[in-house]
C-alpha cells in the first residue's frame, strides 16, 4: 500500500505521461498543419491539470510541463498560413472545448495573439478573459489558470508609451484588468483554508504558503506598469488593494499581501501614502505578525532617508515620525494579546527609523523610550529573553548613533526603561552604558549628567532587590567594579565647584555599594577629592570668599565619610579630630566658622560607625563649638542644628528625646538673649525670626514621635512669638511674619488632615 507521497509522486508521473503523451501527437498535428487534430490533443493534454490529487509543489511540476507545450501552440497559432483561420474566428474556436479548464487555457493563449493583432480593444479582449476565468473556482487550478492568464498579458497592457495604448485602451484599463485578476486570485487563495479535514490545517497553510508568490506576482506587475504614479497609486491602486486585504479577513493573506505591497511599489509613494497604509494595520487580524510588517515599513523609510539628504523635506512635510507612532499606538492597542517582545521589537524599529531620519530631534526619541515605559509598566514582570534583548537593542541605539552618552543622559526616560530590566540584563547594560565612555572618551563634566548616570548604573554599584552579591562570579564582580572605578577617574571639571558637586554625587552613589564594593570605588572617589585638593592648592593668588575658603574643608568632610563607609571607626574618628583641630587653629573668619560648624554637625549626623562612647564626645564638641559662635544668631542656629545628632531616623538607638529638648531649650535661652540686645545687626534676620525658626524644630520633633516635645510646649512657644511681635520695642520684620504665618497654616493644615496626626495637632490653639 502507498503512502501519501509515494502516492503523489505516482499520480505525477501519470500526469506528466499523459501531457507527454498528448503533446507528441499535438507535436504531428502541428508538424501537419492540422488545426482540428492540434486543438483536440492540446485539449487532451491540458486536461491532465484538471487533477485534485497533488499539493502546489506538485502540481506545479505538471504546470510547467504544459506552460512549455501551450508556447509551441502559440507559435502555432500566431501563423494563420499554416491552420488557415484568423485570430477572431480562432478566439470563438477554442471555445468549443469540451472541458472548461482546457478552453480556458487555449482561450488566454488565443486571446495573447489577438490582443497582439489588434484587431479589437485590448482592454476588451482582456476583460473578456479574466471573466472567463471565473469559470474555475478550483482554488488551485483556478490560481495556476490566472497565473498563465497574467503571465501572456503582462506585455501586452494598454500602458503609456505601449504599442496597445490608444484611443479605446487606457492605462486605467490594464490597472482595472490587473487588479481583477489579483483580486479573483486572492479570493481563490483564501478559500484554500476551508478545503479539506480540519485537522490537516497546519499542512493546509504550508501549501498556501507555497502557492503566495503567484498572487503577489500581480502586485509586481502593477508596480511595473508606467502609467502608475502617484496619483493613480494614491486614488486608486492602493485602496483598492489594501480593501481586499483587509475584507479577505485571512492572516496569512493580510501578512504577505502587506509585506509584498511595502516591497514591490517605489519608496516615494509609501511616503506620500503613508497614512492611507497605515490605517490597515489595526483592521489586520489578530493574528497577523504585524510588527513586523511595520518594521520592514520603517527599514525601507530609512534606507530611503539614507539615500539622499534632498528627501529628508518629504519625511517632514509629510509628518512621518508621527504618523508611524500613533499608528504603532492603534496597533498595539488593537492587539491585546500581543506580546510584549511584539510590541518593543516595533519601539526599535520606530527608534531606528527616527535616529535615521531626524537624529538631531532628541524628543522623538524620547518619545519613543516613553511608549516602551509605558507598554513595561503594565507588564508586572518582564521575563520574555526575547523582550529583554529587544530593551537592551533599543537602549543600546542611542549610544551607537550618537556615539556619546552625554546624549543619551539627556533623555529623561533612558533610566526609566532601564528600570524594567532584570538584574542581570540591567547590569550587563550598565557595563554597555560604561564600555561606550570608555570607547569614545566621552567626557561627563556636570553634576546633573553624572547623577543621571549613576542611575543608569546602579546595578552595578549598589544591590537590586532580589540579587545576592555573593553569588557573583568572583572574576566579572571585579571587572563590574574596575570599570566602575576607572568610569570615576573619567569624571572631570576644571571649575572646583561642579567638580565638588560631582565628587558629591558620586560619594551620594557608592557609599551605598556594601563592603564588598568599597574597597574599588572609595580610592578612587578618595583619588578624585584629593585631585581637586591639589588643583585649589595650584591656583594662583588668594582664595577669596566663604564658598572658596570652604572648599578644602568639604573635600575632607567627603574623605571622612568614605572612612564611615568602609566602617572603619578609629579612621572616621580621627578624621573628625582633625577637622576640629582645623576649625580651631586655622578659620579666624566668623562667617567661615559658621560654614565649618554645619558642615560638621551635617556630617556627624549620617555618620553610623561610631560607638556610644566616640559619638557623644564628637556631639559634645560640635555643640560646644555651636554656642561660642561670635553673633547669637549663628549661635542659636547651630545648637538648634546639633539637636539632629540626638535623633536619627534611620539608625536605631539614636533617639534621645531629653537632650534633642535640651538643645531646643539651650537654643531658646540664646534666642531670648539676643532679643535683649539692643544692638542687633540689621539684615541678620532678627531674634523674632529665631523663635520661629525653633519653633519649626519643635513642630518636626514633635511629628517624629518625640515625647519630650509635647503640644503644651509648643502652644507656649506660639504665644510667647505672638508676645514678642506685639512688643513695641520689637522692629516690623516682614520676613518674620511670613514665616509665622506659613508655619501657622501647616500646623491648620494638619489639624484639618485629621487621623493620628491631625489628633496630635488638635490640641494646639492657634
Amino acid at each position: 500500500m502507498l503512502n501519501g507521497t509515494e502516492d503523489e509522486e505516482k499520480w505525477l508521473a501519470e500526469g506528466i505521461a499523459g501531457i507527454q503523451h498528448n503533446a507528441f501527437y499535438m507535436h504531428r498535428a502541428l508538424d501537419s498543419n492540422n488545426l482540428r487534430e492540434a486543438l483536440k490533443y492540446s485539449a487532451q493534454m491540458l486536461s491532465e491539470l484538471r487533477t485534485s490529487k497533488l499539493s502546489p509543489h506538485k502540481y506545479y511540476e505538471l504546470y510547467m510541463r504544459a506552460f512549455d507545450e501551450l508556447k509551441r501552440l502559440e507559435l502555432f497559432f500566431k501563423d494563420d498560413s499554416k491552420h488557415g483561420v484568423s485570430v477572431v474566428d480562432l478566439y470563438e474556436l477554442v471555445q468549443h472545448a469540451g472541458n472548461i479548464l482546457p478552453r480556458l487555457y487555449l482561450l488566454c493563449t488565443v486571446g495573447s495573439i489577438y490582443i497582439k493583432s489588434k484587431e479589437a480593444p485590448a482592454k476588451e479582449v482582456l476583460k473578456d478573459l479574466v471573466e472567463m476565468c471565473r469559470g474555475v473556482q478550483h482554488p488551485i487550478r483556478g490560481l495556476f489558470l490566472r497565473s498563465y492568464l497574467a503571465q501572456i498579458s503582462r506585455d501586452k497592457l494598454p500602458d503609456i508609451g505601449s504599442e496597445y495604448e490608444g484611443d479605446a485602451d487606457t492605462v486605467m484599463d490594464a490597472v482595472d484588468f490587473v487588479l481583477q485578476n489579483f483580486t479573483e486570485m486572492n479570493k481563490l487563495w483564501v478559500r484554500m483554508q476551508h478545503q479539506g479535514p480540519g485537522g490537516v490545517r497546519e499542512k493546509r497553510e504550508k501549501e498556501r504558503s507555497e502557492l503566495q508568490d503567484l498572487v503577489g506576482k500581480n502586485l509586481h506587475v502593477l508596480s511595473q506598469i508606467e502609467g502608475v504614479d502617484l496619483e493613480m497609486y494614491k486614488e486608486t491602486v492602493l485602496p483598492r488593494v489594501l480593501e481586499q486585504v483587509v475584507n479577505c479577513k485571512d492572516d496569512l493573506a493580510q501578512y504577505y499581501l502587506m509585506d509584498c505591497i511595502i516591497q514591490v511599489f517605489p519608496d516615494e509613494y509609501h511616503l506620500q501614502t503613508l497614512e492611507t497604509l497605515l490605517g490597515a494595520c489595526p483592521q489586520l487580524q489578530p493574528t497577523v505578525d504585524v510588527k513586523t510588517v511595520l518594521s520592514r515599513l520603517m527599514d525601507r523609510l530609512s534606507n530611503y532617508a539614507a539615500s539622499s539628504t534632498d528627501v529628508l523635506p518629504e519625511f517632514l512635510q509629510v509628518e512621518a515620525f508621527s504618523k508611524l507612532s500613533n499608528a504603532i499606538g492603534k496597533v498595539i492597542e488593537a492587539q491585546l494579546d500581543m506580546p510584549a517582545v511584539g510590541a518593543i521589537t516595533l519601539y526599535v524599529s520606530l527608534l531606528t527609523f527616527t535616529l535615521r531620519v531626524h537624529p538631531d530631534r532628541l524628543d522623538h526619541v524620547d518619545q519613543v523610550l516613553g511608549a516602551c515605559v509605558k507598554k513595561l509598566s503594565n507588564i508586572p514582570k518582564l521575563e520574555d529573553s526575547r523582550a529583554m534583548k529587544q530593551v537592551v537593542a533599543l537602549l543600546s541605539a542611542p549610544l551607537e548613533k550618537y556615539n556619546d552618552i552625554v546624549t543619551a543622559l539627556t533623555l529623561s526616560n533612558y533610566p526609566r526603561v532601564m528600570d524594567h530590566l532584570d538584574i542581570g540584563t540591567n547590569k550587563l547594560m550598565a557595563m554597555v552604558i560604561i564600555q561606550s565612555i570608555m570607547k569614545n572618551n566621552s567626557c561627563i563634566s556636570t553634576a546633573d549628567k553624572v547623577e543621571v548616570l549613576f542611575e543608569l548604573i546602579k546595578g552595578l554599584i549598589k544591590d537590586i532587590d532580589g540579587a545576592d552579591v555573593d553569588e557573583l562570579d568572583e572574576e566579572d564582580f571585579k571587572e563590574e567594579q574596575n570599570s566602575v572605578a576607572r568610569l570615576i577617574h573619567m569624571l572631570y571639571n576644571d571649575e572646583p565647584e561642579e567638580m565638588l558637586k560631582i565628587i558629591c554625587i558620586v560619594r551620594k552613589h557608592t557609599m551605598v555599594g556594601g563592603p564588598k564594593r568599597l574597597p574599588f570605588t572609595v580610592s578612587s572617589l578618595v583619588f578624585s577629592a584629593l585631585r581637586l585638593l591639589r588643583q585649589l592648592q595650584g591656583q594662583e593668588g588668594d582664595i577669596v570668599g566663604e564658598e572658596a575658603s570652604m572648599t578644602p574643608n568639604k573635600i575632607f568632610q567627603l574623605l571622612t565619610q568614605a572612612a564611615n563607609g568602609c566602617d572603619i571607626e578609629h579612621v572616621a574618628y580621627e578624621f573628625f579630630t582633625q577637622a576640629f583641630l582645623l576649625y580651631e587653629e586655622e578659620i579666624a573668619d566668623s562667617k567661615a566658622q559658621v560654614t565649618a560648624i554645619h558642615l560638621i554637625i551635617g556630617t556627624l549626623q549620617r555618620m553610623n560607625v561610631f560607638g556610644v562612647e566616640n559619638r557623644d564626645t564628637l556631639t559634645h564638641k560640635a555643640t560646644g563649638y555651636s554656642a561660642r559662635l561670635l553673633k547669637k544668631a549663628d549661635q542659636c542656629r547651630a545648637v538648634y542644628a546639633c539637636s539632629h545628632l540626638f535623633w536619627v531616623d534611620d539608625q536605631d538607638g539614636i533617639k534621645d528625646g531629653e537632650r534633642v529638648l535640651l538643645c531646643l531649650k539651650r537654643a531658646l535661652r540664646i534666642a531670648n538673649a539676643a532679643q535683649q540686645m539692643a544692638n542687633v545687626a540689621r539684615g541678620s534676620g532678627g531674634p523674632v525670626s529665631l523663635f520661629v525658626e525653633i519653633l519649626n524644630k519643635y513642630i518636626y520633633f514633635f511629628e517624629k514621635g518625640n515625647k519630650q516635645i509635647t503640644s503644651s510646649a509648643i502652644q507656649g512657644l506660639i504665644e510667647l512669638i505672638n508676645t514678642e511681635m506685639q512688643s513695641d520695642s520689637t522692629n516690623p520684620d516682614s520676613v518674620a511674619d511670613a514665616f509665622l504665618a506659613s508655619t501657622l497654616r501647616y500646623i491648620q493644615f494638619q489639624k484639618q488632615k485629621g487621623g493620628v496626626m491631625g489628633e496630635k495637632f488638635e490640641s494646639i490653639k492657634l
